[in-house]
C-alpha cells in the first residue's frame, strides 16, 4: 500500500501514532481524561449517555447518545474510535474536537457514528456552561422566549378512547396534541393494533394504506366536534405513504385545521417533499430519521418542510442543530424536535436550550419521565402545564447517578425486531 492509504505514513519517527492535538498552545492545563458511555433503560428503552471527565476534579460533562435500536453499536464507537481522539484536548475546543472525530472516520454519517459523536459534543457543551457558570442557553445568546409549549399524544384503541385521552391531557393544561387511533396490523404508529400474525404470512387485518386513508379523516372530523378549535392537533403518518396518498390524506385533513402531518412518507423519498408540500394545505413536519446535517440542511433549504423535526443526537449533537436552527430561521421553517422515550433527559435539555434560544422555535415533543428515570437523572426536565423550561443551573442542569442507572441494564434485540410485526394483509414488511 501506498499513498494516503499507507497507515505507515501516519507514524512518528519512532512509530507512534500521532496525538489528535491541534497546532495551538492550550490556554491552561485543564484536559479531558476519559470518555465513556454508560448504556441505562430506566422505562425500558436503552438510552446511551456519554459521560466526559477532566483533569479538574468534579468537573465533568454529560451528553446524550442515544440510538436505541443500535445501542450497543454507538456505546462501542464511543468506547473505541470517539474517545481515544478526544483524551488530552482541552474540553473548550468544541467545535475542533468534534470536527476531528467526524472526520476521522472518513466515511461518515449515519446514525451510530453522529450519535457517539453527539454525547461526545453535548458534554462538552455541558462542560462550558459548568466553566462558565450559566446554563447552555445563555451561551447560544441567552432567551427569545420564557418558556416551551410542547404537544404529546393521546392515543387509544377507538376514537372515544384516544377523545378520552386527549381531554384528560387538556385538563393538565396541555394545548398541543398529536391524535393516533389503532389500525389493523401494528400499523398506526403510537396507539394499540392487532396482528401478531406468523411474518410473511396473509392475513386480512394487516396493515392497509387505503383503509387507513378512509378512516383517519374521521378520527380529526370528531377530535374537532368534541374538542373545538382551540386545541393544536396532529397527526403522525409514520412514514408509510406514497408521495400521492400523502397529498390526499393531507387534503382530505384540510376541514380540521391541523398544526402539521408527521413523516408523511419514507425517508428514502424524501426527494419528493417539495412536491407533496406544495400540494399540501397542511404543514409537514418532517426528519427524525435523518442521520446527516446536509440532508437535514437540504430539507430546510429546498422546501421539502415546513417544520424541521430532528433527532438532535442523530446529526452529531448541540453543534450542528444550533447551526440548523439558525438556516430555519433563515428560510422561514420552525423546528419540532423529536423528543420521545428514546431520547435521554440530557437530550431532552439540549433540545431545550435551542427551544429557548432560537426564534424558528415552532414545537417540541414531550415525554413524561417515570420515577425510575427521575433516579437515574437527576434534575430530569419535566411538563408542568403544558410548558417545559430549561435549567438554571450551570450546564444542562442534568445529572447522572451511575449507580441507579446500572439498576436498569438494557434488554438486547427488543426495539429493532419489532418492526418486523408491522405487515400488508399480503404479508409483506411495511416501514416501521
Amino acid at each position: 500500500m501506498t499513498g494516503d492509504h499507507d497507515p505507515n505514513h501516519l507514524l512518528d519517527a519512532n512509530g507512534g501514532l500521532p496525538e489528535a492535538q491541534p497546532p495551538w498552545p492550550a490556554r491552561d492545563k485543564l484536559r479531558i481524561t476519559a470518555v465513556r458511555p454508560v448504556v441505562t433503560a430506566p422505562e425500558g428503552l436503552p438510552l446511551v449517555v456519554v459521560k466526559v471527565e477532566t483533569s479538574e476534579p468534579g468537573l465533568y460533562g454529560l451528553g446524550c447518545a442515544t440510538f436505541t435500536q443500535r445501542y450497543a453499536a454507538v456505546a462501542a464507537a464511543v468506547a473505541e474510535h470517539v474517545g481515544p481522539l478526544a483524551v488530552g484536548r482541552h474540553p473548550a475546543d468544541i467545535e475542533d474536537i468534534t470536527r476531528t472525530v467526524h472526520f476521522s472516520s472518513y466515511w461518515r454519517n449515519g446514525p451510530v457514528l453522529n450519535n457517539a459523536l453527539s454525547g461526545l459534543d453535548q458534554a462538552l457543551w455541558d462542560i462550558a456552561g459548568k466553566r462558565a457558570g450559566m446554563p447552555v442557553h445563555e451561551l447560544l445568546g441567552g432567551r427569545v422566549r420564557g418558556g416551551i409549549e410542547v404537544y404529546t399524544h393521546a392515543s387509544g384503541a377507538d376514537t372515544a378512547e384516544v377523545l378520552d385521552e386527549a381531554e384528560r391531557l387538556i385538563a393538565q393544561g396541555y394545548r398541543n396534541i398529536r391524535l393516533q387511533r389503532s389500525e389493523p396490523g401494528l400499523g398506526s404508529y403510537g396507539a394499540p393494533g392487532t396482528g401478531g400474525h406468523y411474518p410473511g404470512s396473509p392475513n386480512p387485518d394487516g396493515w392497509d394504506p387505503e383503509r387507513y386513508l378512509r378512516n383517519t379523516p374521521s378520527l380529526f372530523e370528531a377530535a374537532r366536534q368534541r374538542l373545538g378549535r382551540e386545541i393544536n392537533l396532529m397527526h403522525d403518518v409514520h412514514s408509510r405513504l406514497t408521495p400521492k396518498q400523502a397529498i390526499v390524506l393531507a387534503r382530505a385533513l384540510e376541514p380540521y385545521g391541523l398544526s402539521f402531518l408527521e413523516d408523511v412518507i419514507p425517508s428514502e423519498h424524501y426527494d419528493r417533499l417539495p412536491e407533496v408540500r406544495a400540494a399540501s394545505p397542511v404543514p409537514l413536519a418532517v426528519g427524525e430519521q435523518l442521520g446527516s446535517v446536509v440532508d437535514a440542511a437540504r430539507l430546510i433549504r429546498d422546501g421539502g418542510v415546513d417544520l424541521i423535526r430532528l433527532h438532535t443526537s442523530a446529526v452529531g449533537g448541540l453543534t450542528p442543530t444550533r447551526k440548523l436552527a439558525a438556516l430555519a430561521e433563515l428560510c422561514g421553517v420552525r423546528t419540532a424536535f423529536h423528543s420521545p422515550a428514546d431520547v435521554s433527559p440530557i437530550g431532552v435539555a439540549a433540545n431545550l436550550a435551542v427551544d429557548v434560544s432560537s426564534p424558528a422555535f415552532g414545537f417540541q415533543e414531550s415525554h413524561e419521565y417515570n420515577e425510575a428515570a427521575h433516579e437515574v437523572f437527576p434534575g430530569c426536565p419535566d411538563v408542568t402545564a403544558g410548558y417545559m423550561y430549561p435549567s438554571n443551573e450551570p450546564g444542562w442542569g442534568v445529572d447522572l447517578d451511575e449507580r441507579e442507572a446500572a439498576k436498569y441494564p438494557p434488554t438486547k434485540f427488543l426495539f429493532d425486531r419489532w418492526a418486523a410485526v408491522v405487515r400488508r394483509p399480503d404479508g409483506a414488511l411495511e416501514a416501521p
